[in-house]
């Protein structure tokens, strides 16, 4: 068997194997490459300490060095080397209190966390599989090295990656390793947020995100996202769905594209269904608000998963919007255009469609027919460039102020009634018509009139 690796991990295992030491790739590339994958990173280990490594190459980084990792510098790109090692005593579910040096390539590899991912190759001794990975590759197992509950022991993250391998593979967790998931899933609350943040999104990313279920079923969501637990819970005894709000959330999942907002966007979006649920006097189960609840939650979950804020913004966005209903019609188009945002809009249509999918056939095809006919719609408003956004209108604030309106928020205000008027009419996007001075006057007044209004009631209260 014979892999084909990049010529500057060749040179780097050639210069060692010259100067007298082991080395291989190993890990997740060896895995890719019996795949048929390419590999994304292409990792090295070594019976060579760190400071033999340093002293072979022009350029290194200590990145771990403490725990044997020397990244080697082949002109922009950079080979983890490390030394085979023997990790001590997990004290935090996570790192090793200490490592120890090992000649022996045996032992490091029964370190590793899934045998799939304990193979190690060169061209001089071809693949070297000493846990059975090939065979799990073969049957589509993902299965802990040695014994489960020391590998989850040693590290908790380690549960989430087995679910993600799981679904970046389409292969099946192994039983024992199962029966371990589930009975050492709390330790998860020692992994800090962005760690657990990182797996989720690999996984909701992979080609199978209906995995999700699994996180669900072995007791990991639990700990991560017990919101989804309650979601799980919640029965929707109404025509327009088949299944409970959780597993309409993971039905949904497969129906956008592999996208981290989008699939963020329906992992959350009926996330307030369950605290929103109320039942009509015909026992039919409705949601009013979940939404907006939603969306607030979600924001919630974002800040203790430590997303990014444009994440967040976006993500919660769709969850706030995607329930709203309107015809397919132009005005109502560009009305929906301007609430939810141009660059976002077409993400809504993709998370209605989703959302749709994952229901009954209760009217189905007839809102199937509705996105598409509002798709062709956007498309037109694009082409045509129709105003609906302030940026797009014909007069801007310095406009105003040049017809001696007093900068402030008025000036906002005029802006907004303004392209009310053009959302409704594009036609009337023109600086003639709109700064015509009996309608723009009417504008003022009416503007006016209404900060007058607003300032009575707030000092009413």
């Amino acid at each position: 068997m014979i892999i084909k690796m990049p010529e500057n991990a060749k040179f780097i295992l050639d210069t060692m194997h010259k100067a007298g030491f082991e080395a291989y790739i190993v890990g997740g590339c060896v895995r890719d490459a019996l795949l048929g994958r390419e590999p994304m990173d292409w990792d090295i280990t070594t019976n060579a300490l760190p400071e033999d490594t340093k002293k072979l190459f022009r350029r290194t980084i200590d990145t771990g060095i403490e725990h044997g990792t020397v990244t080697v510098m082949m002109g922009k790109e950079g080979y983890e080397v490390t030394t085979y090692r023997i990790d001590g005593k997990y004290e935090d579910s996570r790192h090793p209190s200490e490592v120890t040096f090992t000649k022996n390539l045996t032992e490091d590899m029964r370190r590793r966390d899934f045998t799939i991912n304990a193979m190690a190759y060169n061209d001089e001794e071809g693949l070297i599989d000493r846990f059975g990975g090939v065979e799990d590759l073969e049957k589509k197992l993902i299965r802990c090295v040695g014994n489960a509950h020391e590998r989850f022991s040693e590290d908790a993250l380690r549960i989430m990656r087995a679910v993600r391998f799981s679904a970046q593979l389409d292969y099946e967790i192994e039983e024992e390793t199962k029966e371990a998931i589930k009975e050492l899933a709390p330790t998860l609350k020692k992994i800090s947020a962005e760690r657990i943040q990182v797996e989720l999104i690999k996984l909701l990313e992979s080609d199978h995100p209906e995995k999700f279920m699994d996180l669900y079923d072995l007791g990991i969501t639990k700990v991560v996202l017990p919101e989804f637990d309650a979601c799980m819970e919640t029965e929707q005894n109404n025509p327009h769905h088949l299944y409970d709000v959780g597993t309409h959330i993971v039905k949904s999942l497969s129906y956008v594209k592999s996208d981290k907002v989008l699939r963020l966007a329906m992992l959350l979006h009926d996330i307030g269904k369950p605290l929103t649920k109320t039942n009509d006097d015909n026992n039919i189960c409705h949601f009013h608000g979940h939404a907006q609840l939603g969306a607030k939650m979600a924001e919630d979950i974002f800040r203790r998963l430590k997303f990014d804020r444009d994440t967040m913004d976006r993500v919660c966005n769709l969850i706030k919007y995607h329930d709203d209903r309107f015809p397919a019609e132009p005005r109502s188009v560009r009305r929906a255009m301007n609430r939810v945002g141009v660059e976002d809009f077409t993400l809504l249509l993709d998370v209605k469609y989703a959302d749709t999918m994952a229901q009954s056939s209760y009217y189905q095809k007839e809102k199937l027919q509705a996105l598409k006919d509002i798709r062709v719609l956007y498309d037109k408003i694009k082409k045509e460039n129709d105003c609906v956004t302030l940026k797009q209108l014909a007069v801007g604030g310095k406009d105003l102020i040049c017809l001696g309106i007093a900068p402030g928020r008025q000036i906002g205000d005029i802006l907004n009634a303004m392209l009310s008027d053009v959302i409704d009419e594009p036609a009337h996007n023109t600086k003639e018509y709109l700064l015509e001075p009996e309608r723009l006057k009417n504008v003022f007044m009416k503007e006016h009139e209404q900060g007058e209004d607003h300032e009575k009631e707030s000092s009413d209260n």
